[in-house]
């Protein structure tokens, strides 16, 4: 899950300057504080059903503490990076650690929803600052084939991150407590402040424009789309505690067109949603996203809340799932540039969708190992190819110059995708969460498959024939 300021793609310039003697160890540090980022998506999923429990959290509550986090985070992960050109990306960077940092030691003393959920959209504000001028620290510094392997490794921080907070999260909330989810991020953030003034120089700031308008307008739209989508759980699809949100997200997504068409220095230039190549890796990132973090929200409150798992139980059980994740995406990384990305994006929905078919038949007491742990397995795989696809077609196939604004577009989707999908997933099984049957999960699941299914016939006339150009450096989480 990366998250760029202006431009990622690689860049072939024999003028940079010499090498900074630091860059490697600069470089392992600003991964440790995005390996925070990453795991805060992943590691609370585990932790929500002793959350609720200690301070009494309904649905509705629950699922926020989700996406609180990630529509923070997506949303205003753009105006990020045009601060960090604005002001220079490592004072950026640390005022969003900073920000992080204290905003997870909140979270972790929360006593309430109020301040629960406060502390987690802290977080998601500390991330969209940190995030994309660590990235763009990340590529200033490192120049020619030095900034491929760097940007390997940043992309290798978000497929062990995801692994690691489905375990992480299991431990710790099964050990000293859910807080300490939020805790461990505390004295790593303080470690990273201390040491990274010293390895990561400061440069001067560039002239930029910020699109503040902008990124309230899309952030608030969001809201108010997943605040509709929430509420359709307790009030129904055609409640007006329903419709009303849903209509205001209408007009602040359409303010926020108007706002980027007449804007001096817009976040996002819509025109790229022109480009054949960028909208299909938006479109396949958002489904992608938006089931993959679906699958580990339902299975993490069904296995604890349904079938009496514990969180270090739950976690063990997750692992595999995000392992299999991660196998998908480094087979499609070498496949798409021998048969395409259509072909590739295509499979990997339509394996997303076959792996669903096997959560849409839970029962209450037949076995977690034979029915839900391989269609987990198998779908998460078929997502991890759809991840690669996603960006390797918005990057490869369009010019360099347009390289970074693409790469923003569809990495704002992630974020977003990750929001929306537990939104509707937590309304349609809402009679799950309830009484504890496995009803509304099963009800949950079947959409997860329909909308894998749909998306593969999608991306069958959308996702662009050709094979990308794969010159950059990764881009994915």
């Amino acid at each position: 899950m990366t998250h760029p300021s202006t431009s990622t793609g690689h860049i072939s310039d024999s003028r940079h300057p010499p090498a900074d003697p630091r860059r490697w160890a600069a470089l392992a540090v600003i991964c440790v504080a995005q390996f925070m980022l990453i795991l805060d998506v992943t590691v609370v999923n585990v932790a929500l059903p002793d959350m609720a429990a200690d301070l009494q959290l309904d649905r509705a509550t629950l699922t926020w503490a989700v996406t609180a986090y990630t529509l923070c985070f997506g949303g205003l992960m753009l105006l990020g990076g045009r601060l960090a050109d604005a002001f220079g990306a490592r004072r950026t960077l640390l005022a969003g650690l900073a920000l992080f940092t204290a905003a997870s030691l909140v979270t972790g003393l929360a006593d309430s929803a109020a301040m629960l959920l406060s502390g987690r959209i802290a977080q998601g504000v500390g991330a969209a600052l940190l995030s994309p001028a660590a990235l763009s620290i990340v590529t200033t510094t490192f120049h020619g084939a030095e900034r491929n392997k760097a940007l390997g490794v940043w992309a290798a921080i978000g497929g062990s991150g995801a692994a690691a907070g489905v375990l992480i999260g299991g431990a710790l909330t099964d050990g000293p407590g859910w807080q300490w989810v939020f805790y461990v991020n505390v004295p790593i953030g303080l470690a990273v402040l201390a040491a990274l003034p010293a390895l990561v120089p400061a440069r001067a700031p560039r002239p930029a424009r910020l699109d503040i308008p902008g990124a309230l307008l899309v952030t608030a739209g969001t809201g108010s789309l997943i605040y509709g989508l929430v509420k359709a759980g307790d009030a129904g699809w055609g409640g007006t505690a329903t419709l009303a949100p849903l209509a205001a997200a209408v007009v602040l997504y359409a303010g926020f067109a108007v706002a980027e068409r007449v804007g001096r220095a817009p976040l996002m230039d819509l025109r790229m949603f022109t480009r054949r190549p960028v909208l299909a890796g938006a479109f396949l990132m958002l489904i992608a996203t938006a089931l993959l973090i679906a699958y580990f929200f339902l299975g993490s409150v069904h296995l604890q809340h349904v079938r009496g798992f514990s969180p270090l139980r739950t976690g063990l059980l997750f692992l595999p799932v995000a392992v299999a994740t991660g196998v998908g995406a480094h087979l499609a990384s070498r496949l798409v540039g021998r048969v395409g990305s259509r072909a590739v994006a295509v499979t990997g929905m339509a394996i997303a969708a076959v792996g669903s078919v096997p959560l849409t038949r839970l029962s209450a007491d037949g076995s977690v190992y034979t029915g839900l742990l391989p269609g987990f397995v198998v779908a998460s795989f078929g997502l991890g190819a759809v991840f690669v696809t996603a960006t390797t077609t918005a990057l490869g196939m369009v010019d360099h110059h347009e390289a970074g604004l693409a790469s923003g577009v569809v990495n704002t989707f992630h974020e977003v995708g990750g929001s929306i999908g537990v939104a509707v997933v937590s309304t349609i099984a809402a009679s799950g969460f309830e009484s504890g049957s496995v009803d509304g999960f099963t009800d949950a699941f079947t959409v997860c498959a329909t909308a894998a299914a749909v998306s593969a016939v999608v991306a069958l006339g959308l996702v662009p024939g050709g094979k990308p150009q794969l010159t950059g450096g990764p881009h994915v989480h």
